[in-house]
C-alpha cells in the first residue's frame, strides 16, 4: 500500500533480501555445478590405502616364515562373513544400502566445525570414509574445499560403483588398531584367525573398534567398560537393521580378545632368515617400498624342518659350557639348484644380528685343499701324481717361513689321495707350485668363492692351505660343485616372488661348468677317503657315502668340516669373536672334532629317509684286483701313512699352522644295512657284487677283500691295538675297498 505515492520501506527490503538470497542460491548452485564438473573421481589411490605388506614363506610356499611392511592383506567381500559386514553397517552407517553415499547432516556439521575452528567431527557415511581414505588428494586437507571434494566424489562413486564394491574397499582400508590395516589383518590381530572364521561377537567387536581404535585395541579398566558398552550397542544395532533377532542378540556374549603381540614378531632363526631374504631382494632390484607395501608373496629356499635340524645339531653337540664368544656357522646347499635349504645364524638374533653363516668370513683352512685338488686334476694331473710330503718345506717366495706338517711328520713322495686323506700341508704347497697358484684361484672362483676374497692371497705359497677367508654358505656352495659333477650354481635364498597382480617371477640359478665331470669324480673319491679313514672320520654316515674335508687354521682360530652327499652339501665352521683359538672344555679344537660332529648330527637328520645315492666312479687310479701295492705305493705301506693305520691318531696331536690335527677315533662300523661290511671286516665277505674285485667290481666304501688292507668301511685304527676281528688284510697303500 502506498502513502503519498511512496512504497513502504519494509516491502522494499524484503524484495531486496529475496533477490539477494536468490542470487546466493543460484550462485551456490552454480558453484556446486562447477565443483561437480571439476571434481572427477580420482584415477589414483593413496599409496598407504592399498599398500599390503609382503609375506615370506618357507620353501613349501605355504608355511609363513615372516611378514614385513604394512600389516594388510586385502580380501574380497565374499570372504567376509555377512555377520561381520552387518556389524560394520550397524556401527557406522545403517542406511548404507539406501543412501546416496552422503550424509548431509554430518557433512554440514563437519563443515561448520571447520569454519568455527573446532575439531573436525564425524558423521560421514561409509562411502565418504572410504573416499577420504582410499583416493589420493583428500586425506591431508582440512578445509571446506576438501569436504566439498569428498561429498562430490562420494556422490559420483555412489552413482558409478556398486555398494558391495564400496564396502569391500572400506573394509580393506580402514584402520582397526593393533597395527592392523583392513579387516583380515584385524581378525588375525584380535582373534588369531582369518576373517572368514569370525563369529558374530568377534565381528561386532571389530566394528566397535573402528570408532576408537587406539582406546579399544587393548582395553583395561574404564576402557574395557567403554568397549563392552560400544560392543553391545553394535549388537543391538544389528537387531535394528534386521541382521539379528532379539534372542540372538541376547545370546551373544563378549568375545575373548587375543593378547596383543608385535605385528611382525620373530623367533629363533627367523630374524636371520628374514635378513638374508631382504638382502637378496635388494640385490635383485626390489626396493624397500615395494617389499613393505607391494603385497609380495616371497617363497624362500629355506626348509623349515632342516632349519630346525641345523639348530638342533649345533645346540645338541656343543657342550653347555661353551664360551659365548665361540660361534658356530652351518650352511646346507642343494647341489642341483644352489638353494640354501638350511643354515644356523647364531644363538640369539635380538642380542646379535651378525650372522654366523652368511656374514662371518673366516680362513678356510684345509677345506680349501679341495679346490687346489680340483685345479690340479683339471689341469692334467692325476690322482697318482706324486708330491713332496716331507716336513718342513721351504718355498722360494717365503724362505724365512718354512711350512710344517702336523707334528712335523714327513710322508715322503705321496700321491694326491694320501695327501688329501691325511691333509698333508707340504704336499698341497708343492701341488700349488706344480699346478700354478693362478689356476688354484681360478678353480676356487669357478666353485663360487668370490674373487675379492681370493685376490689378496693369489701369490701366497700357503694359498692351497686356506689362508683366504670364506663364509659357511660360500664353502657349502663350493663343495656343492663337486656333488653336482663340476657344475656350479650360485647360492641363493629366494625361489620365487609373486606380486599383487599374481605375476610370478621364479629365480633359478643357472648352472655353469666349473670343472669337468671326471675332475669332480676324482676329487670326490679323494674326499671320501678323508671321511672313510682320514681326518674326517667323525663325520661318517653309516648308511651312505660321504665326501668331505676338515680344516684347521693357524692356532685353531677357525675350524671346519665341509662335506657332501650326492644330494646335499653342508659346511660347518667354528671361530671366536676375538679371533683367539677355539677352545672347548679346555681342549683346542680341530676340524675333525666338533665341526665334524655337528656336520654328522645335521646330515643324519637331513638324509633320513632319502635314497642312498653313490658317487660317480673315479679314474682307474689305485685299482688292483689282486692286492699288493698300488701304482703309487710308498715304503711305509704296512702301517699306513705314519705307521699307525688309516684310522689311528697321528704321531703328535699338536696343531702347527693349517693343521687338521688328529683324526677322530673310529666311531664304529656302518651297521647292518646293505652297505655293511662282511664278517671279519678286513677280509670282506667276498660274495657281494661290490667286494673282492675277483667276484665283482671293487667298492670304494666297503672293506677290502684279501690283499686289500685298510678297508675304509671300518674306519680301522692302529692294527696293532684293534681287535683281531677288525683288522684289515695285507697292506695296500691306497685301498680300493
Amino acid at each position: 500500500m502506498r502513502e503519498g505515492g511512496k512504497r513502504r520501506p519494509g516491502r522494499r527490503f524484503l524484495r531486496l533480501t529475496l533477490i539477494a538470497l536468490g542470487v546466493v542460491i543460484v550462485s551456490m548452485v552454480g558453484v556446486l555445478g562447477v565443483v561437480w564438473a571439476m571434481t572427477p573421481i580420482p584415477d589414483s589411490t593413496q599409496p598407504k590405502a592399498t599398500a599390503q605388506g609382503s609375506v615370506i614363506y618357507y620353501r613349501d610356499g605355504k608355511t609363513v616364515l615372516a611378514k614385513q611392511g604394512v600389516n594388510r592383506r586385502s580380501v574380497p567381500l565374499a570372504q567376509v562373513p555377512e555377520s561381520v559386514r552387518n556389524a560394520v553397517i550397524a556401527a557406522e552407517n545403517r542406511s548404507f544400502y539406501d543412501d546416496k553415499g552422503v550424509s548431509l547432516r554430518g557433512t554440514f556439521r563437519a563443515m561448520w566445525s571447520t569454519v568455527t575452528g573446532q575439531q573436525l567431527q564425524g558423521g560421514s557415511t561409509i562411502t565418504q570414509q572410504m573416499v577420504r581414505n582410499y583416493y589420493s588428494g583428500l586425506s591431508q586437507e582440512r578445509s571446506i574445499v576438501r569436504k566439498l571434494k569428498e561429498v562430490m566424489i562420494s556422490l559420483k562413486v555412489d552413482q558409478s560403483k556398486p555398494k558391495d564394491w564400496v564396502l569391500e574397499q572400506y573394509l580393506n582400508t580402514i584402520y582397526f588398531g593393533r597395527g592392523a590395516d583392513g579387516v583380515q589383518a584385524a581378525a588375525q590381530a584380535y582373534f588369531g584367525k582369518d576373517v572368514a572364521k569370525l563369529d558374530v561377537a568377534e565381528g561386532a567387536y571389530l566394528a566397535a573398534v573402528i570408532q576408537q581404535p587406539s582406546r579399544f585395541a587393548d582395553p583395561h579398566g574404564a576402557d574395557l567398560d567403554a568397549a563392552r558398552t560400544r560392543w553391545r550397542s553394535v549388537v543391538d544395532g544389528m537387531t535394528q537393521i534386521g541382521a539379528l533377532t532379539p534372542q540372538q542378540a541376547a545370546a551373544t556374549t563378549f568375545p575373548v580378545l587375543r593378547k596383543p603381540r608385535p605385528v611382525f614378531s620373530l623367533k629363533g632363526q627367523q630374524g636371520y632368515m628374514l635378513d638374508q631374504v631382504a638382502a637378496e631382494l635388494k640385490r635383485r632390484g626390489y626396493t624397500d617400498e615395494t617389499v613393505n607395501q607391494g603385497g609380495l608373496k616371497i617363497v624362500s629356499t629355506f626348509d623349515k624342518n632342516l632349519m630346525a635340524a641345523a639348530q638342533r645339531a649345533v645346540t645338541s653337540v656343543m657342550p653347555a659350557g661353551t664360551a659365548k664368544k665361540v660361534r658356530t656357522g652351518l650352511a646346507a646347499v642343494d647341489p642341483g639348484t644352489g638353494e640354501v635349504v638350511a643354515f644356523y645364524g647364531g644363538r640369539d638374533y635380538d642380542a646379535n644380528k651378525f650372522d654366523n653363516s652368511f656374514s662371518a668370513k673366516v680362513q678356510a683352512g684345509s677345506t680349501f685343499k679341495a679346490y687346489t685338488l680340483a685345479a690340479a686334476l683339471e689341469n692334467g694331473l692325476g690322482l697318482g701324481t706324486r708330491v713332496n710330503g716331507n716336513s718342513p718345506m721351504t718355498v722360494a717366495s717365503a724362505p724365512d717361513h718354512p711350512i710344517p706338517n702336523s707334528g712335523g711328520t714327513s710322508y715322503g713322495q705321496i700321491d694326491l689321495v694320501t695327501a688329501t686323506r691325511n691333509s698333508v700341508n707340504t704336499a698341497f704347497v708343492d701341488l700349488g707350485q706344480k699346478v700354478g697358484l693362478d689356476k688354484v684361484v681360478k678353480a676356487a672362483k669357478a666353485a663360487g668363492i668370490p674373487a675379492e676374497q681370493l685376490t689378496p692371497h693369489r701369490g701366497a705359497a700357503t694359498l692351497p692351505l686356506g689362508v683366504a677367508s670364506v663364509s659357511a654358505v660360500q664353502n657349502a656352495s663350493g663343495f656343492a660343485t663337486f656333488a653336482a659333477g663340476g657344475v656350479h650354481r650360485d647360492a641363493h635364498v629366494i625361489r620365487s616372488v609373486t606380486d599383487a597382480t599374481g605375476k610370478v617371477t621364479k629365480f633359478d640359478a643357472k648352472g655353469r661348468r666349473a670343472f669337468g665331470e671326471q675332475t669332480a669324480a676324482d676329487a670326490t673319491y679323494a674326499l671320501t677317503q678323508v671321511v672313510e679313514g682320514g681326518t674326517g672320520s667323525a663325520a661318517r654316515l653309516y648308511d651312505r657315502p660321504v665326501a668331505g674335508k676338515t680344516g684347521t687354521t693357524d692356532g685353531s682360530v677357525s675350524v671346519w668340516f665341509a662335506g657332501f652327499t650326492p644330494q646335499l652339501a653342508t659346511a660347518v665352521d667354528m671361530f671366536r669373536d676375538d679371533h683367539k683359538p677355539v677352545v672347548i672344555n679346555g681342549a683346542v679344537q680341530y676340524g675333525g672334532s666338533y665341526p665334524a660332529q655337528v656336520w654328522r648330527a645335521f646330515m643324519t637328520e637331513a638324509m633320513k629317509g632319502k635314497p642312498v645315492k653313490e658317487f660317480p666312479e673315479p679314474s682307474d687310479y689305485g685299482y688292483d684286483p689282486y692286492g699288493g701295492d698300488g701304482p703309487s705305493a710308498s715304503p711305509d705301506d704296512g702301517y699306513g701313512d705314519d705307521g699307525y693305520g688309516d684310522g689311528g691318531f697321528r704321531d703328535d696331536p699338536s696343531a702347527p699352522p693349517f693343521d687338521d690335527g688328529p683324526p677322530s677315533p673310529d666311531p664304529g662300523d656302518r651297521g647292518t644295512g646293505p652297505r655293511n661290511d662282511g664278517p671279519g671286516d678286513g677280509q670282506g665277505d667276498g660274495t657281494g657284487p661290490q667286494n673282492d674285485p675277483r667276484n665283482g667290481p671293487p667298492d670304494r666304501t666297503g672293506d677290502g677283500g684279501p690283499g686289500q688292507g685298510f678297508g675304509d668301511g671300518t674306519g680301522g685304527g692302529d692294527p696293532r691295538t684293534q681287535d683281531p676281528a677288525r683288522q684289515e688284510g695285507p697292506a695296500q697303500r691306497f685301498p680300493v675297498g
